[in-house]
């Protein structure tokens, strides 16, 4: 077991639920579940005898065969279900050999390992998708509950305009939420593979028309399907890569929205803005040499898996593209770990957004303080619209405009204050105390900030968790 991943390098996934789903024993089941789920449409179609399933299913237990010794022997075949398949069949040989010669009938390596990977792509989906809804109930909490909270909206990572902390939040509900779809329509389509050794399933037929059996191939194939509950596709797969590229891109998506909420709290978090904090946990954001530090622990490793996950899609997707012949060579290979890899970073990125989404802490005095240092220039956009045109001289109609350009530039070089330098520049009988006053105040500037928050959560419709 020395050449295991445990993940010690991946603590963005070790020890989630997502490694457990996707680990090389629950692959080895899922190839045992595809073998046994065969024999089983083969005996209700009276291709074999109908004992044969029950008599198979002891030897389809992935605790009786040795995940490294399958590993190290998957070299010569190029593929680990030929080592497995040997070991079941010697296994079945002990207590049935009928079953032993049954066992992967008309079916080739391909159909059994392209299958199971889709089980288990399945399988840790659904926890991907359950945590997906956590984070998505826990930002729709937050946008309700700061709704009105003022804040700087930030561009370039510049002060720009005043805006709500609830937009932001129902900001990061709409990434997660229009991902989490995208994902969840791609595990609904996650399909069969089943074609034998080239695609036309040319030795099911021949079982089938030697069995005597009605049914067809594609029927049985379709049966197989239902049987596993995978999507039945219109014809095999093995060269058309497209059912792996498209779960590739929904999980990549779903990382990249888990990583621009993670940016944002790695900027908000940082001590000079101070406007959140990340949940405490015992254990976690410590320092082996700094102990005053208390990191943002689970920010930095969601960021790790959105970097990660871009090098793996784009792996997916050159395998596709140089898929060859009627089953390719070598490029399906390299689908294998990389698909693998994106199910395990996005599940480990899920559970940890999911828990920052939960517990993260918001400074409304922070927020409101680096509002205030932006001063009225976060409202100069609005001053362009409303108060230019009252600065018009002997230049025309639009000189108002340049002037104010002006008035911000000597408020941004003197340190003067804009509103003082308007206060002195607009005659008070075009434009009130009271009335400049309320130009300048940001939460007459915040737009359809709340609006907007609702569209969103209407769009995603969860229950708050906060």
């Amino acid at each position: 077991m020395d050449s295991a991943d445990y993940g010690l390098l991946s603590p963005v996934w070790a020890g989630t639920s997502g490694a457990a789903h996707t680990g090389d024993r629950q692959l080895i089941q899922a190839m045992l579940d595809v073998e046994l789920a065969w024999l089983h449409v083969l005996a209700r179609a009276g291709v074999i005898a109908s004992r044969v399933p029950d008599d198979a299913a002891p030897a389809c237990r992935a605790e009786l065969y040795d995940p490294a010794s399958i590993a190290a022997r998957s070299a010569g075949g190029g593929n680990p279900v030929i080592p497995l398949l040997a070991d079941l069949r010697a296994a079945m040989r002990t207590t049935s050999p009928a079953a032993a010669d049954a066992v992967h009938t008309a079916a080739t390596s391909q159909d059994i390992l392209d299958t199971a990977l889709m089980l288990v792509a399945a399988e840790a989906v659904k926890g991907i998708l359950a945590d997906a809804q956590r984070t998505m109930s826990a930002l729709a909490g937050l946008a309700e509950e700061h709704r009105s909270t003022l804040c700087v909206a930030r561009t370039l990572t510049q002060h720009s305009l005043p805006s709500t902390f609830g937009l932001r939040a129902a900001q990061w509900l709409h990434g997660i939420g229009q991902s989490a779809q995208a994902l969840e329509a791609a595990a609904a389509r996650l399909p069969l593979q089943w074609g034998g050794a080239s695609g036309t399933l040319a030795a099911v037929r021949t079982v089938v028309d030697s069995s005597g059996s009605p049914a067809t191939p594609l029927e049985l194939a379709d049966q197989l399907a239902a049987h596993l509950g995978l999507a039945a596709p219109a014809a095999p797969w093995q060269g058309n890569r497209l059912p792996v590229t498209a779960l590739g891109a929904a999980l990549q998506d779903l990382l990249s929205a888990a990583g621009k909420i993670a940016n944002d709290v790695l900027l908000m978090s940082r001590p000079e803005v101070a406007e959140v904090s990340e949940p405490r946990a015992a254990g976690r954001g410590g320092s082996s040499a700094m102990p005053q530090k208390r990191n943002p622990a689970l920010s930095v490793l969601i960021r790790s898996a959105a970097l990660a996950g871009p090098g793996y899609g784009v792996q997916l997707q050159t395998a596709a593209g140089t898929a060859d012949d009627e089953r390719p060579g070598g490029s399906w290979h390299a689908e294998w770990q990389a698909l693998r890899s994106l199910l395990r970073l996005a599940s480990g990125a899920g559970v940890k957004l999911a828990e920052l989404s939960e517990g993260l802490t918001v400074d409304t005095a922070a927020l409101r303080k680096n509002l205030e240092t932006a001063g009225p220039l976060v409202v100069s956009e609005r001053l362009m619209a409303t108060v230019a045109p009252l600065l018009d001289d002997d230049g025309g109609p639009g000189s108002g405009k340049a002037r104010l350009q002006e008035l911000v530039a000597a408020s941004l070089a003197t340190g003067e204050s804009l509103a003082e330098l308007l206060r002195k520049a607009v005659p008070a009988q075009a434009l009130s105390d009271a009335e400049l006053n309320a130009q300048l105040n940001p939460a007459n500037y915040v737009g359809e900030a709340s609006a907007l928050v609702d569209r969103i959560m209407h769009a995603y419709p969860v229950r708050s968790s906060r």
